[in-house]
């Protein structure tokens, strides 16, 4: 049998740049060498895509950006191919399937896919669709609301309603009257905690709403939850079919799992099975596929909630259909705490995109 030739598309022009990189060494060292070609694809944080054929596992190239060749992957659904140009000319690599490993915005929103979609080559994860209404939370919310499960109270607004002092006044009064404090601001579409401000009163909620802004233009401001944060990990078609894992949870260094609490922060934990009641889990894991099923996802989902102890209740807190692959990253640590080894996970996301 031919072995399979990879595209891991990594790197990104967003602010998870760095965390792509991580999670794309992690899933190139699992791909068997008996099994696929592996094709590093390179995208720079200007948007530039370069072919990393340095033979090395070393995706942080330092001579890269200077060096590497440029790639583009052909919209010409005839030949599968990703073009390399050189001296003015352009050469066929046939790829097989992509793996995009994009986290956040041109990758994780449904950009990516729809290039892939053009070219008629298979690709893991999510379509078109499913990642771009994962990537925005309110619209992610929304869906969740119409199947009945339920998330924290919020807001949204969007930057030209919130465009002078008078707006943002309204907004905080808003915010006072409706979710109160402490609250979070956060930008609609973003990952890795970049952008989010948890806030206690109206000074640090403007302030908080204009950071916000610069990542997304439109934002959630969201009632604060006094809970413990869970999550579980699908792999699979559709609901019919996924496999589901145990529950796992964070608990950050930090007063909330911000982007230092997740990358550099070595006090933050990640457990994973978590230790709740089973009917906790069996809670978590139902409507995790329910969301799944909802946003009509594919091949891979980590889902987050929030649970309230006190109440005894479970809230849906977001979606995300390329979860993180590094070495703390709970989308495979929950699947090898549930028996899959990580090269079972990505040996499973390349067979599902080849079937689809």
């Amino acid at each position: 049998m031919s072995k399979l030739n990879v595209a891991v598309i990594y790197g990104g022009a967003n602010s998870e740049h760095e965390v792509s990189k991580a999670s794309a060494t992690t899933i190139i060292a699992n791909l068997s060498p008996e099994k696929y070609n592996v094709i590093p694809i390179y995208i720079t944080t200007s948007g530039k895509w370069l072919l990393n054929d340095s033979q090395t596992n070393d995706l942080n190239c330092p001579n890269l950006e200077k060096f590497g060749q440029i790639v583009i992957l052909s919209p010409d659904s005839t030949n599968s191919s990703l073009l390399r140009i050189a001296a003015n000319k352009a050469r066929e690599i046939p790829v097989d399937v992509v793996f995009p490993v994009l986290h956040g915005r041109f990758g994780e929103d449904g950009t990516i896919q729809g290039l892939c979609e053009l070219s008629g080559i298979p690709y893991v994860g999510s379509g078109v669709l499913a990642s771009a209404v994962s990537m925005d939370k309110f619209t992610a919310k929304a869906i969740a609301a119409y199947l009945g499960i339920s998330c924290s109270p919020y807001l949204s607004y969007k930057l030209h309603e919130l465009g002078d002092q008078a707006s943002l006044d309204e907004a905080a009064k808003e915010v006072r009257q409706t979710l109160g404090y402490p609250c979070f601001v956060k930008p609609s579409n973003s990952g890795s905690s970049i952008g989010i401000s948890k806030v206690r009163n109206k000074a640090q909620l403007i302030k908080a709403i204009k950071t916000a802004f610069e990542f997304d233009t439109k934002i959630l401001i969201e009632k604060a939850v006094i809970g413990r944060e869970l999550e579980c990990s699908v792999i699979g078609r559709n609901a019919s079919d996924a496999f589901v894992s145990v529950v796992g949870e964070i608990i950050p260094g930090e007063e909330f799992y911000t982007y230092e609490a997740k990358y550099n922060n070595s006090t933050s934990q990640t457990i994973a099975p978590a230790d709740i009641p089973e009917e906790v889990s069996t809670k978590i894991r139902t409507l995790a596929l329910q969301i799944f099923e909802g946003v009509d996802a594919h091949g891979m989902a980590r889902v987050d909630f929030f649970w309230d102890e006190t109440a005894n209740t479970v809230l849906f807190n977001e979606i995300n259909t390329i979860p993180g692959f590094t070495s703390i990253s709970m989308y495979p640590a929950m699947l090898n705490a549930s028996g899959l080894s990580t090269p079972q996970i990505v040996d499973t996301l390349i067979e599902l995109a080849l079937e689809r």
